[in-house]
């Protein structure tokens, strides 16, 4: 028995969904999501084969699908990816190469295929070959015509676009062997491949032919081992390729007929943002003699109150009269307001104490110290200036220092008179 119920030789749900465009699709295999465009371009062939197409696969890994993977790195699972990737496409000779070329010696259409992987969830080596060999039968390329030396290539509103000449459809299938080879398990998931002991994956299209074999890992495989992989493969195979052929025909189906296709409409329709309202059509006819049999027949308005009702202090109900609670203290701010209050009578009574007591004590304090407002929550100070002195005392001043001029004057006299 494994983590997610299945038995040993039970596949993971594989589900298709196409974009508007041809060439654009999504595989999910499990929670395991790849994503793959294929593009076209003229281009001059390789020297060494100038009548034949190029094929160019590309499989990025990104954070996006798992926080393990590295942006812009090329890890070695993504360089082993790649390279079984292009063997089992491009070197098992699955696309007509030669039906690419458009001018011999001198252009070529160059396919590109690109993959990403959306989320990871194990076995991107089977999510990744599916999403690439449908997307590749999805494609159309543009038409083309040669007229002596010149090219011409027709848009989509002109011409049809033209499909890819495809002979066979590989697919991988993997299988994980745990303790040197005793178990075995098809379609491995994310936490079985952390604690597999070793990895074999074949490559095969309906015909059962073999494209390729892979084995990864410290184990060593039985003949008899490998024949039993390839009996499973085979069958895995057919079922896959089965549901890849009837995908592509109800979607070559939608397009003709004109109907909805696309990511968007591919969305269940159990998620919320899928809901859509559908538009009811209103009668307006009668509309005012409807709206007065209502009125007569509804229940009399309350009663208005025009003044507020005031509930606690610092509440008010303006409006109907329809009970609040809004202005109801709960029992803890009872008690706060009544300390409050409390606190705020016993600093009066001192206050008042202090005034009988001695009052030539609250002058001074009331001239001399600041004056500080606590009605705001922003306090604001107010300094008295001390006064000026008293015109009286100055007068004096300056009599007094004009007097001790006057003698100081009188005695240096004297002093040059006796010399």
């Amino acid at each position: 028995q494994r983590l997610d119920g299945r038995q040993c030789y039970d596949y993971r749900n594989v589900r298709i969904s196409f974009g508007t465009e041809y060439g654009c699709c999504i595989v999910e295999l499990g929670e395991t999501r790849v994503l793959a465009q294929v593009s076209c371009e003229l281009v001059p062939p390789k020297l060494n084969r100038p009548t034949e197409g190029i094929l160019f696969v590309n499989l990025e890994l990104s954070p996006m699908a798992a926080p393990g993977l590295e942006p812009g790195r090329q890890s070695d699972l993504l360089v082993k990816l790649n390279r079984q990737i292009e063997r089992c496409l491009r070197n098992s000779r699955c696309i007509d190469t030669e039906s690419l070329c458009v001018v011999a010696g001198e252009k070529v259409w160059q396919i590109r295929l690109d993959m990403h992987l959306l989320n990871h969830d194990g076995n991107i080596i089977d999510a990744a070959s599916i999403a690439g060999i449908v997307a590749l039968c999805h494609f159309r390329r543009p038409d083309v015509s040669v007229q002596g030396e010149e090219v011409t290539v027709y848009t989509p509103e002109e011409r049809d676009p033209v499909p890819l000449s495809i002979h066979h459809m590989p697919i991988c299938v993997s299988f994980a062997f745990f303790q040197q080879g005793t178990y075995l398990l098809v379609d491995p998931s994310e936490r079985e491949e952390r604690v597999m002991d070793g990895l074999l994956v074949i490559a095969m299209n309906k015909h059962q032919e073999i494209c390729t074999i892979d084995s990864s890992g410290g184990i060593v495989l039985v003949k008899d081992q490998v024949l039993r992989c390839s009996k499973i493969t085979a069958v895995k195979v057919a079922e896959i390729t089965e549901l890849i052929q009837k995908a592509l025909e109800n979607d070559q189906k939608v397009r003709k007929e004109g109907g909805k296709f696309g990511f968007a409409e591919s969305i269940p329709n159990q998620k919320i943002t899928a809901f859509k309202m559908e538009s009811a059509a209103v009668d307006t006819n009668n509309v005012e003699e409807q709206a007065e049999e209502i009125i007569t027949k509804a229940d009399p308005p309350s009663e208005v109150f025009a003044n507020p009702i005031l509930h606690t202090p610092g509440t008010a109900q303006i409006g109907e009269g329809i009970e609040n609670s809004w202005g109801d203290l709960e029992e803890s701010e009872r008690e706060e307001a009544a300390e409050e209050e409390g606190e705020g009578d016993a600093t009066a009574f001192e206050c008042q104490k202090m005034e009988t007591e001695d009052p030539s004590m609250m002058k001074e304090t009331k001239t001399d110290e600041p004056i500080v407002l606590s009605d705001s929550e922003e306090e604001e100070v107010v300094i008295l200036e001390p006064q000026e002195l008293p015109k009286k005392t100055r007068a004096q001043t300056t009599l007094k220092q004009g007097s001790t001029s006057k003698k100081a004057f009188t005695k240096r006299r004297k002093k040059k008179r006796a010399a």
